[in-house]
């Protein structure tokens, strides 16, 4: 996919480490600039100049996305730069989020759950809009837990499941101004994140899979690269598994 992305300015959150900054690598290796995004801003400076001694043109962001100030500063700084033609939205909420049932979850998990994965979702678009022009794409990550219903993991699945809805909701309310807005439900990946994971969902997924085997983070990459790519100029609304056929949409 060289070139695909050329000129493209592209903004990726959560880009310090796993799938995002999978994402930020192969963004940046179809030829757009990137601005990585991350809370764990040591790591994201470390993770950046990594890409730039390949040649990657990286810039960076420290973002909390449970903070509606860092994130409307976080995108000041941003647009003081330019225009951006891009959005992937992967920064989320995964970690120590599940092995509970819904009679244990805890509401204060459940709140800090809803706050980053579905307020920071909204949050950051409502900041990256301002700096889109006609053409603009935003990519929101989900999960294909919300597609099959894993148990516990009832706040993680909820938050995913109203990230593609509200991803229907802004591609109507965006298409006014050109933007297209599309979201990918990745299933289990084998990343950072997923370490926590227990060796028999892995396995359930595994052998489950219409594609067999290990999903990892460049299986999902080049789904958001077409949707952010010229390529998909008439693609919103769109709801797209990257999951090797763990579920069908």
């Amino acid at each position: 996919m060289s070139g695909l992305l050329a000129g493209k300015r592209i903004v990726v959150t959560g880009a310090a480490r796993g799938l995002g900054y999978q994402f930020a690598a192969d963004i940046a290796a179809a030829g757009a600039q990137v601005v990585m995004c991350d809370i764990l801003s040591a790591e994201l400076e470390k993770s950046a100049e990594r890409l730039r001694q390949r040649g990657a043109e990286i810039s960076t962001q420290t973002i909390d996305l449970a903070d509606s100030i860092s994130v409307e500063q976080a995108f000041n700084a941003i647009g003081q730069h330019g225009a951006i033609d891009g959005l992937v939205n992967n920064a989320a909420l995964a970690t120590g989020v599940g092995g509970k049932s819904m009679m244990e979850y805890d509401i204060e998990l459940w709140d800090r759950v809803m706050q980053v994965n579905v307020r920071g979702t909204w949050l950051v678009s409502k900041a990256a809009v301002p700096l889109m022009a006609k053409g603009g794409k935003i990519v929101n990550v989900a999960s294909d837990t919300a597609l099959w219903g894993a148990p516990n993991l009832l706040a993680y699945v909820a938050s995913k499941g109203a990230v593609i809805a509200m991803t229907r909701s802004m591609a109507r309310e965006l298409g006014e101004r050109g933007i297209c807005v599309n979201v990918i439900a990745p299933g289990l990946t084998r990343v950072e994140a997923t370490e926590y994971v227990p060796v028999e969902r892995h396995q359930l997924y595994e052998q489950g899979r219409a594609l067999s085997g290990a999903q990892h983070p460049e299986d999902v990459s080049g789904s958001a690269i077409w949707l952010l790519s010229p390529l998909a100029d008439f693609v919103t609304g769109q709801l797209l598994p990257v999951n090797g056929g763990f579920v069908f949409n």
